[in-house]
Order: structure tokens, then sequence, then C-alpha cells
């Protein structure tokens, strides 16, 4: 089945000056080919405003969060959400959902973090319900509802949901359930193993595996100055393994670089953040993304593109890249380069 991946961005996750300088960048992803706009919803503004922006600022490429957490939104509010977005982007919305973790779940909403995966199956179930129109009725494990029915017309198409995930069952669960799987922070082996997580999930949900895509994120950053693109991405990868809770660390342990990640988090939490850098190898960057001179990180994006199975790369940013050097990156990565 092995094609071309797409290319879509993963617009940056550390704060921009305006709404409207989002708004400049997935346009300037719409000039360049790429083919949708995922927002990361994180402690800065939320998705939904700012998708919405989007939507009325370009024509063309898709949007979606990634990732809507279950835990902050009901299910039928992520529904309604997901409806009006698609009525507003003229049906270019794809919905990512996912659990996220206890250090944001817990500590930032106040919600227990409880039966992660089983949240996620019931609110992708509910989620479809909501905006087939229909009115709901759902009896599950969390969740029991009755009567609720959208006022307005539902969307025309079904609005795809890919669930977020990556350990062994959360991606098994993407593929039995989701319309796509929503991956970040793996290397190619990484990737060629959850990949098999994925076909057992479409296996047992008697699924045909084309109708599953895999949209796997990554962090990229191609400047003319190869060493500060290089270090902006080690910045980046240092910050998630250190300081976003355990998920990173333990899905880098999974892919072989358990002892690293664990330094790098031990080095972070201490305040030693410049030696957390240091102890990020060319050869755990390379293997986590793609960063330095244009055509390095051209040839780096290759491997990732290779992988039977991933349907879409999103291109991201690290966290403290300029404006111009987001642009920049784009410009170099661009489906039509």
């Amino acid at each position: 089945m092995t094609q071309t991946p797409i290319r879509t961005l993963h617009l940056p996750v550390a704060a921009q000056p305006t709404v409207d300088s989002l708004v400049d960048i997935a346009r300037a992803g719409e000039e360049h080919g790429y083919k949708r706009a995922w927002l990361p919803e994180t402690w800065g503004r939320d998705a939904v405003t700012v998708l919405t922006q989007i939507a009325a600022g370009t024509e063309e490429i898709g949007i979606g969060p990634s990732i809507a957490n279950v835990y902050s939104r009901s299910p039928a509010l992520l529904g309604q959400t997901a409806a009006t977005l698609q009525e507003v982007s003229d049906g270019r919305m794809r919905l990512g959902i996912g659990p996220s973790g206890p250090a944001v779940i817990e500590g930032w909403h106040g919600v227990d973090f409880d039966r992660p995966l089983r949240r996620t199956r019931e609110y992708i179930d509910i989620v479809r319900a909501v905006t087939s129109g229909e009115t709901l009725y759902y009896d599950g494990d969390i969740f029991s509802l009755a009567g609720f029915r959208l006022r307005c017309d539902p969307p025309e198409e079904q609005i795809p949901i890919d669930a977020a995930g990556m350990g062994p069952k959360s991606v098994e669960l993407a593929g039995r359930f989701a319309d796509g799987w929503h991956a970040i922070v793996f290397t190619p082996e990484g990737m060629e193993e959850r990949l098999e997580d994925l076909r057992r999930g479409v296996e047992l949900g008697d699924r045909d595996r084309d109708d599953v895509r895999v949209t796997l994120s990554l962090t990229a950053c191609a400047l003319e100055d190869g060493d500060r693109a290089r270090k902006l991405a080690r910045q980046h990868l240092a910050f998630y393994v250190g300081a976003m809770g355990t998920y990173y660390r333990e899905s880098l342990a999974r892919q072989g670089y358990e002892q690293e990640a664990n330094d790098i988090a031990a080095a972070w939490s201490s305040g030693n953040h410049d030696e957390a850098l240091e102890l990020i190898s060319d050869e755990l960057l390379d293997d986590l993304g793609a960063a330095g001179t244009p055509e390095r990180t051209r040839a780096e994006l290759e491997k990732f593109e290779s992988i039977d199975g991933v349907d879409s790369l999103a291109i991201g940013f690290p966290r403290g890249a300029t404006t111009d050097e987001i642009r920049q990156t784009i410009e170099v990565l661009a489906p039509e380069a």
C-alpha cells in the first residue's frame, strides 16, 4: 500500500504573537501545498477559536485539533464543536482526540485521569452519534446519555475521528474503532512496531486497513544555519522528555532509548537544562525528527516517508523557532518543493 505520504502542518505548540500569526502560518501552508493544519491545544489559546479563524482565513487546507483531550469537554459538547467546525470550514474538519496524561488532566483541569482508553472509545462512539444528527441514546461504562440531538443540520459527511496514542493498547484501539491514528515522538523502528498493533486493532474490528489513516507528527527545522536548526530541535525534545509528564519518556523507553530518556528527564528536572541538551545524541535527534540545513533535513525526512503504513506526515516545529524560521521550514519541506 506504500505511496508517498501527504504532508500536513502541525502548527507551533509554542505561543505565537497573535491568533492572526497562526492563521498566517496556516495560510503559508496552504500556499505551499500542505493538506491540513493541525493545531495542538495545550495551555495557550484554545483550539476551537483559533481553528475557526483559520477556517475563515483559508480556502482549501483542512483543519483539525491535535489533540482535543477527552476530559475537559463533555463528549456531547465535543460533538457539537466538531459539527460547528465542519460547517464553518465547509467540510474541511478532521477531529483528533486523545486522553493526554495525568499531569495535564488532573493538574490543569482538576479531573481524575480515570480509564483513559475506555473513555476515548466512548468519546468516539458519542461524537459519531451526535454528528450523525440522530437523537443520542448511549449506555456505556462511563457515560449513560439520552435525548440529545443537534438543533442544526448535521454535517453532510461524517467527520473523521483520529485517536492519538503511543502505547500498544491505545494504538490497537485506534485501529479498531477510530478513522485514524495520530502518532507523535516515534522513531522509524518504533512506528513500524506500533503499526503492528494498529493492524491487530483493524483485524479485531473486522475493518479495512485502508479506512484507517495514519498521521505521524514530526518535529522539523530546516535552516541555512544548520547548527541553529539542530539546537532548536534539541531544546524541543529535551523539554518534552523532561517537562511533559512521563508518557514521552515511557514511549522512548519502549523504542530502545530508556537510559537516555531517564537521564534527560533527571537532568531537566534538576534544572540542568544544558546537560539535558548534551545528553541528546545526534542519533537520537535524527531518529525522532529532521533538523539541519535544507539538504540534510530533506534527506532525514525521507526515512519517515518510507515507512510502510504512514499516510500523512505532519510537519511540526521546535518550540523556540521564530516565525521566520517556521516559514523557512514550511517552504523548504513543501510538498511542491
